[in-house]
């Protein structure tokens, strides 16, 4: 039988050391799967459309895969390869929830999933003004300081900042105001401290507990703390909801500690690091992943040849 092919779609501006080790994890549970997995960066594919029909064009491409593992957030070449009839896992449309902060909340909003009280900053066109004072005593009414404010796009908790009073809202919102951004109530209970759950398939295999003495952000990219967590059944079940709302295949869920130690959902990853969570656990989660995939395409009718 043919052997499995797959691309494992990156960013090609991420070249850290610790961001290809990442990939390498894929690449070992790939190889132990008996899956041939390609690394393709997003800047080596050109698409676009010629007369009406999509096309993908690249030096490394010479054939299409049976399914596209995407690690980046480029949803336009997610949505892409999907037009063009690929399994893409996690879909475009998850990639793009998870990635506005602003449409997470709103998508989980209907559901009652418990999270901070949100609010979704007006869009401001580049070089018009606003009456900013109107919106500033808006917040003040709906928020207390301090106040969590968080570009829409950005990763690894280097777009969230927490803000005292108001000299400093102003100050931050007139740095971010043309950037898409929320203003969030500050969970106390939490402050330096949250957990990485990661989910593949609808089920938890693996979770971490982050903590920070020096940043209310409890992420480990500014200087906090990891150890290996067995989560409460609450966290595990909200987890796994929260990401069978979205629609994730795969995901990590980052809860908070409400007052009474009950999870607060605070964002999900539609394409979480994989490596703290090995250094942490000893747990390779992109081996789940590509046995979630596997599954998944054995599944599909159209694909039940595959070995």
């Amino acid at each position: 039988m043919n052997q499995l092919t797959g691309w494992m779609i990156s960013n090609g501006g991420l070249k850290t050391q610790k961001y290809m080790e990442s990939l390498g994890l894929y690449e070992k549970a790939a190889r132990e799967l008996g899956i041939q997995l390609e690394i393709i960066f997003n800047h080596e594919i050109v698409i676009g459309i010629q007369e009406s029909v999509l096309f993908i064009h690249g030096g490394l491409i010479t054939k299409l895969p049976d399914f596209v593992l995407f690690l980046d957030k480029d949803i336009r070449l997610a949505y892409q390869l999907e037009r063009l009839g690929l399994r893409v896992f996690n879909s475009s449309k998850v990639i793009a929830v998870c990635d506005d902060k602003s449409q997470t909340f709103q998508e989980l909003a209907y559901y009652g999933i418990p999270m901070p009280k949100t609010l979704i900053a007006p869009l401001v066109f580049q070089g018009m003004k606003e009456d900013s004072m109107v919106y500033i005593e808006g917040i003040e009414k709906e928020l207390s300081y301090p106040i969590v404010m968080k570009e829409s796009y950005g990763s690894f908790g280097e777009q969230v900042y927490l803000v005292q009073n108001r000299e400093e809202l102003m100050a931050k919102r007139s740095q971010i105001l043309t950037k898409p951004h929320i203003y969030q109530e500050f969970i106390g209970s939490s402050k330096g401290r949250d957990v990485r759950v990661n989910i593949v398939g609808g089920q938890v295999v693996a979770a971490m507990l982050r903590t920070s003495s020096t940043d209310f952000r409890a992420n480990i990219s500014n200087g906090g703390q990891m150890q290996a967590f067995t989560p409460p059944q609450s966290f595990k079940d909200l987890s796994v909801k929260v990401c069978a709302i979205i629609g994730a295949d795969f995901a990590g869920v980052d809860l908070l500690f409400g007052e009474k130690g009950e999870p607060i959902v605070c964002e999900v990853n539609s394409n979480a690091h994989i490596k703290n969570i090995q250094l942490c656990t000893g747990i390779n989660v992109a081996a789940f992943i590509l046995q979630y995939i596997l599954k998944e395409l054995r599944d599909d009718t159209s694909l039940a040849c595959l070995p």
